[in-house]
């Protein structure tokens, strides 16, 4: 295994899985479960888990139903019709057990950055626990990856405490406080209910209503869990179920001009049911179209921001003085602890500065106008590197491990063809590349994706760089066939010599990715 190597030399590995969230567990999986033994999970945490790790605010869960937020090969123990943080960490760790990767990760090892060797035809990775070289790597860092902190005057010294929603800081006392809350995120629609309850006092500084769609979480009874478990025909069943809810949603934000007003009405009707003040409601009252920006969904949230000890302040939050967070507005409120619920660089791949490609630039300097890929997979010009949930291949309703399993559907077809090819590496066409982003970004025209231009799908002015405009069905269909017509190969050369490359596909046209639950 690539572990044996002796200190201070380089680690040969075929495939290096970069995290260990819920994208490197599926990778991991799935590689094995596809013939690739040498492969290796880095993971800069102490342990795996990825976001579900690290967001442990309380009311942490998931939007997405529990049946539908689980890998196909891995059915759920749920205990709800919506996970909570807890239930789906463990899910994960259970599911890296059973299926025999824990040995592959190596935990408190952060990748520090790589760089393509056209001599060698391999990936050089450093990392904090020595070098790597890979002939395949597998980016599985995720778009929840590093929290968003705003840029607030004199919060550096506000005499309290003050974190990020997502480092939550469980040893500070919030019982009895006057509790400040910078953003208005999908955090604070699910940690509100719960901080509302023991804190003297809550201000929101809010820069943008979201809109907030019912959401039926109950517990599931014992003798629904233990059907759900023993008769997989119903299983799949409420499975297709919540993903016919999901695809209808989906439906509408693809074509919002004739279906999206019946379901911002709904929206509508669920603000106007749970928020009695109207001077409070109009305030909650999104001024964007349903599904511009990220989705929510809570039957708690309006309750608790109606309740007489919680102040929402729709104006964005400009500066501290003191102990005071100060809105655009010029309203001033005292703070014993300030919350930050801003988000996260959803449009940054933390790892972007830190790789070089084929031409020795960084992938940040690749996609300085913007990020693009090849089905959300391939960027042209880092041969053998694969992302997972890379841009433009996630929607406002999709569910990410039917996503993830597609991808690695994809992937795994695709190396077990360079495998078998008898060359040493491919890169995707940029033409190929170029003519898919063109396509993509016409068709996100004219959906509701596009219509906020500032909002949390654009990573640059004017490029909306990571919504999918298409049905889930149609990703689906895009990524079953790898066709290695799409492909720059690179064929072995002497030691020593770079790798020429060659236009002309090797072998056969086309190759089936495998299915998930397959063993190959």
């Amino acid at each position: 295994m690539a572990d044996e190597a002796a200190p201070g030399s380089v680690r040969q590995v075929e495939v290096v899985v970069i995290g260990a969230g819920l994208s490197g567990v599926a990778a991991a999986i799935s590689l094995r479960r596809s013939g690739f033994e040498d492969v290796v999970v880095l993971e800069k945490s102490d342990r795996l888990g990825g976001t579900w790790r690290d967001n442990t605010y309380p009311g942490c869960g998931c939007d997405v139903p529990s049946l539908l937020y689980e890998y196909s090969f891995a059915p759920g123990p749920w205990r709800r019709v919506f996970a909570a943080q807890p239930e789906i960490l463990g899910y994960l760790r259970a599911t890296a057990a059973s299926h025999g990767i824990e040995p592959l990760i190596r935990c408190n090892t952060e990748v520090l950055g790589g760089r393509w060797d056209p001599a060698s035809g391999r990936w050089c990775l450093q990392t904090s626990a020595g070098a790597y070289a890979a002939r395949a790597i597998v980016v599985a860092t995720g778009p929840w990856n590093r929290p968003r902190f705003p840029d607030l005057p004199g919060l550096t010294h506000f005499p309290g405490p003050v974190f990020h929603s997502a480092r939550w800081e469980h040893d500070t006392e919030l019982a009895g406080r006057r509790v400040v809350v910078v953003g208005n995120a999908a955090s604070t629609v699910q940690f509100l209910p719960e901080l509302q309850r023991t804190a003297a006092r809550v201000d929101i500084f809010q820069s943008t209503a979201p809109w907030v769609l019912p959401k039926p979480d109950i517990a599931l009874p014992a003798r629904v869990r233990h059907l759900l478990q023993r008769n997989l025909a119903v299983r799949h069943l409420a499975r297709a179920v919540h993903a016919t809810t999901q695809d209808a949603i989906g439906l509408a934000l693809r074509h919002p001009r004739r279906l999206l007003p019946p379901l911002e009405a709904a929206a509508r009707r669920h603000l106007r049911r749970s928020v009695a003040d109207p001077v409070l409601r109009q305030a909650l009252t999104p001024s964007h179209r349903l599904g511009a920006r990220r989705l929510l969904a809570s039957d708690t949230y309006y309750r608790a921001v109606s309740q007489p000890n919680v102040h929402l302040h729709p104006a964005r939050a400009v500066r501290v003085e003191g102990s005071d967070v100060v809105g655009a507005d010029g309203r001033r409120v005292s703070a014993d602890v300030i919350i930050l619920a801003t988000g996260f660089h959803i449009g940054e791949q933390p790892l972007a500065p830190h790789l070089y490609g084929i031409h020795g630039q960084s992938l940040a300097d690749t996609w300085s106008g913007g990020r693009r890929a090849y089905l959300g997979t391939h960027v042209s010009g880092y041969p053998n590197l694969f992302l997972l949930l890379g841009p433009n291949i996630l929607s406002g309703t999709t569910a990410v491990p039917s996503v993830l399993e597609a991808q690695l559907r994809h992937v795994t077809a695709a190396l077990r063809y360079l495998r078998h090819s008898g060359q040493t590496a491919m890169d995707v066409r940029r033409e190929v590349q170029e003519t898919h982003n063109t396509a993509l970004q016409t068709a996100l025209n004219s959906t509701v994706y596009t219509s906020d231009h500032d909002g949390y799908y654009f990573s640059s002015p004017g490029l909306n760089s990571f919504c999918w405009p298409w049905s889930t069905r149609r990703l689906r269909r895009a990524l079953r066939t790898f066709d290695p017509a799409a492909y720059t190969w690179y064929p072995p050369q002497p030691a020593g010599l770079p790798l020429q490359r060659t236009t002309e596909a090797p072998a056969q046209s086309a190759v089936q990715g495998p299915r998930a639950d397959s063993p190959t």
